[in-house]
């Protein structure tokens, strides 16, 4: 673990939080790809599933560097702010399930977000700190539309 991260990855809440702003910036803004490589294990995954325009169902998995790879072109020539709307957490021994809802926007100062979807994210703790093992999303579609018990407590 590179200590200057270690903050990041002492509960389920802060490596949540790190998980958003390490893919967060404005247009032209470096993401610091070292403190994402050190949220996830070493054998941990992506995966993202949408419908193409034909309808088939695309499904990407991705490992951390993998996902660098895809993601940075986008992330350095874009401005991306992706912020978590709703979370819900399970946890059992070492083993923690995280429904985290999300609206992306393409500058921190937009009112609202462009694109909204769920991340289902899955993290490990091995008594040392947290990491994460998969976090699999699914945007928000005409066909999916976020249920409200992904977007409020009040269900909970």
């Amino acid at each position: 673990m590179l200590k200057q991260y270690e903050n990041d990855v002492s509960s389920i809440e802060s490596i949540i939080d790190a998980l958003y702003d390490v893919i967060s910036g404005e247009k032209g803004e470096k993401r610091d790809w070292h403190r994402e490589r050190n949220l996830f294990h070493p054998s941990g995954r992506l995966i993202v599933v949408k419908k193409e325009e034909d309808g088939h169902l695309e499904t990407k998995l991705m490992s951390s560097d993998e996902f660098i790879e895809y993601a940075k072109p986008f992330l350095d020539g874009e401005g991306f702010y992706e912020y978590e709307i709703f979370k819900k957490i399970e946890e059992f021994g070492h083993v923690a399930h995280v429904w985290s809802t999300y609206g992306s926007k393409r500058s921190r100062d937009d009112a609202e977000p462009y694109t909204r979807g769920v991340n289902s994210i899955q993290l490990l703790n091995d008594q040392k700190r947290w990491w994460v093992m998969n976090v699999y999303w699914n945007r928000e579609t005409d066909e999916f539309p976020i249920p409200e018990k992904y977007l409020s407590n009040d269900d909970m």
